[in-house]
């Protein structure tokens, strides 16, 4: 019996433990002023889909393109608590002036290699539905991936134009 106290205890100590996560805020809208984390430049000036991390400590991040997004969330020296990452659908927002249309990053279809270029050249244009990734991939070319199939090789941004690279 005493047992059986143990192990109702412990359970019910792990389901306290999962309960303390933090929910996803919503995600925030950018102004003329929000600027890319990595480098300064104001995102509504630039093209293609913009993405934002929010951690659980501190005010979200913002960032030019996808391409940024990706080289910050597959860096293991990076890593940090996240509550909610977001980017684009690019299946509703414009590609040379995209507002709003946030969606869970995590969740999102992508193409990689298309003839559209966001902020600083090549990036990942993602979709809420496959059938928009699709089509666009049918239409400016790529490969369409899941969230969890890009690698760190793929957003790597030394492979960009001018070599730039994350501060460390």
């Amino acid at each position: 019996m005493r047992n059986f106290f143990l192990i109702a205890l412990l359970g019910s100590l792990a389901l306290a433990a999962c309960s303390r996560e933090e929910p996803p805020s919503a995600p925030q809208e950018l102004t003329a002023s929000t600027s890319c984390s990595l480098d300064g430049m104001l995102l509504n000036d630039y093209p293609g889909p913009k993405a934002q991390i929010q951690y659980s400590e501190g005010p979200p991040e913002f960032f030019c393109d996808t391409m940024e997004m990706f080289s910050m969330l597959l860096r293991p020296e990076s890593a940090r608590r996240i509550r909610a990452v977001y980017t684009q659908d690019m299946g509703k927002a414009d590609w040379k002036s995209p507002r709003g249309n946030w969606i869970d990053a995590r969740s999102a279809w992508y193409v990689q290699g298309s003839r559209l270029k966001g902020s600083m050249g090549p990036t990942f244009a993602a979709f809420a539905q496959k059938t928009d990734a699709e089509a666009f991939a049918q239409k400016n070319g790529g490969k369409v991936l899941r969230f969890d199939e890009v690698t760190p090789d793929m957003a790597d941004l030394r492979q960009r134009p001018g070599g730039r690279t994350v501060a460390q």
